[in-house]
């Protein structure tokens, strides 16, 4: 995270879960059409990102790898509590990585789900093994399976500014490989160089049209462009009475239609959090079952302010 404001900002603000610092209520959102159903793989990355939300590096285990038998048993869950779900998205991070990845990838894709993988399409995914295996889902599921690669910026100089020298050449090397076997891909991009989003967006699309890539650049659910995260910076606390100053349901927050799986180092179960964007919050882990995490998410913490409700971000597809 960048450390651009003081660490001060929010001093008194998100304390108590039911009660803002003005002793206003705080608003909660209930899980009213759980759509997506995300596993974390494991923090352990083949880079390290300058501004990683969830400070994935090579080192960092501090989520371990899920297994393909834990993911299946909570798709089994999905199944028992008559969830619609319609999509599974696996995040790290790097999620090929993970050595059960195209085995975990099938199991999803055999149920009837959709399959969403956040990739930065670099060596992990261009294993010999991993190609051979994304090209049999490929073969057997088609357009079911999106990949959306982290193209941090259009420009290569600012991309290898957050992820590492030589970092865009390989990304763009991976994406054409799954641009020639017929992939059906996304991409994930930021804001932090504060380009407007139509020139964001311009960007992404000259980049496209450079490399023959078929992603729309203005399909917000194409080329997603996240603004960043940064905890030092002020921002209000939510209240129940916000959603009508705002003009804004519940409903359209994150935490209304996903969770998200992960397994943290030390535990013997997988426990399902209330948002992929706070893995590291205990309160917003909600228990080890489907069941459990149906509660209510009580937005107390400035990510659900500042990165959910007033800037619109969604991870689904």
């Amino acid at each position: 995270m960048k450390d651009n404001a003081p660490q001060s900002a929010n001093i008194g603000k998100f304390q108590n879960k039911l009660v803002t610092a003005d002793g206003q209520t705080r608003a909660s959102v209930a899980l009213k059409n759980p759509q997506t159903l995300w596993f974390n793989t494991g923090t352990l990355c083949n880079i390290e990102c300058t501004n990683c939300y969830i400070a994935s590096s090579p080192t960092n285990n501090a989520l371990v790898y899920i297994t393909a038998d834990e993911v299946r048993a909570y798709l089994g869950q999905i199944e028992e509590r008559a969830w619609p779900v319609r999509e599974i998205g696996f995040t790290g991070g790097e999620p090929f990585m993970n050595p059960q990845m195209i085995e975990m990838t099938r199991a999803a894709l055999e149920r009837g789900f959709e399959v969403l993988i956040l990739t930065n399409a670099m060596q992990p995914m261009m294993r010999p093994k991993v190609r051979e295996g994304l090209l049999d889902l490929q073969r057997d599921f088609g357009d079911k399976l999106t990949l959306r690669i982290s193209v941090d910026h259009f420009r290569p100089d600012l991309h290898d500014e957050e992820r590492g020298q030589g970092s865009f050449d390989k990304t763009v090397e991976g994406m054409k490989w799954l641009r020639d076997n017929g992939f059906q891909m996304a991409v994930a991009g930021r804001s932090v160089w504060g380009d407007t989003d139509a020139e964001s967006r311009a960007g992404y699309a000259a980049f496209y049209r450079a490399h023959g890539f078929d992603i729309d650049a203005q399909n917000p659910a194409q080329t997603v462009l996240f603004p960043e995260m940064d905890e030092t910076i002020e921002v209000p606390e939510i209240t129940t009475a916000c959603w009508g100053i705002l003009d804004k349901s519940p409903e359209a927050v994150m935490c209304s239609n996903a969770r998200m799986v992960v397994k943290r180092k030390g535990s013997d179960k997988p426990g399902v959090l209330a948002c992929t964007l706070l893995a590291y919050e205990p309160e917003f882990e909600m228990g080890e079952t489907l069941a459990e995490a149906e509660a209510d998410v009580h937005l107390n913490h400035p990510h659900c302010a500042k990165f959910c409700v007033l800037g619109g971000a969604s991870c689904s597809g």
